[in-house]
């Protein structure tokens, strides 16, 4: 029985996403904003009640500790904007990707995430994954959006294992 590239790249997924939920159902509000290290990243309330990431356009050196809450964020954020792309939008600015704030809100924004995903990926054809892709690489790169498929499915998993291992080392800590 031959086996689709659609079916290939969302086997992975499901792997990780389960491995995920492991950690997301086990996340205390607390964990989120929990600080490693002194020299890290997170996300921050604003004036306007909003959370907002830390953020520099080259990436500080040493590179900083991410937070969950920080990490959450990212997953939304390049997430969201691989979706846009997926599905013929405009992509939205990194500013424009609000976290929705520590325990169950962030849970639930993965998890609809998740969910808003796996519908363009069920509808892919083999035509459609060879398509150019506009991210997360320059136009001209030659990547394929089953190669942005892969990546976003690589980005998770590191994320991911980032947020797990971030609470367990919590957990150990306390």
């Amino acid at each position: 029985m031959a086996v689709s590239r659609s079916d290939v790249l969302r086997r992975p997924f499901d792997v990780t996403w389960a491995l995920f939920e492991y950690h997301l159902d086990r996340l205390e509000p607390a964990d989120f904003l929990w600080e490693p290290a002194p020299h890290c990243w997170t996300v921050r309330r604003t004036a306007q009640g909003t959370w907002a990431p830390d953020w520099a356009d080259t990436e500080p050196v040493p590179a900083p500790v991410p937070t969950i809450g920080w990490l959450s964020w990212h997953i939304g954020w390049w997430w969201s904007v691989t979706q846009d792309h997926l599905e013929g939008r405009p992509p939205r600015a990194r500013t424009d990707v609000t976290w929705p704030g520590p325990g169950k809100p962030t849970v639930e924004w993965l998890r609809d995430l998740r969910t808003h995903w796996l519908t363009p990926l069920a509808d892919l054809t083999e035509p459609d994954l060879d398509a150019t892709a506009p991210f997360p690489w320059p136009t001209d790169s030659g990547h394929t959006v089953a190669d942005m498929l892969a990546w976003a499915n690589i980005e998770l998993m590191k994320n991911a294992a980032e947020i797990g291992q971030l609470r367990l080392l919590r957990a150990a800590s306390a």
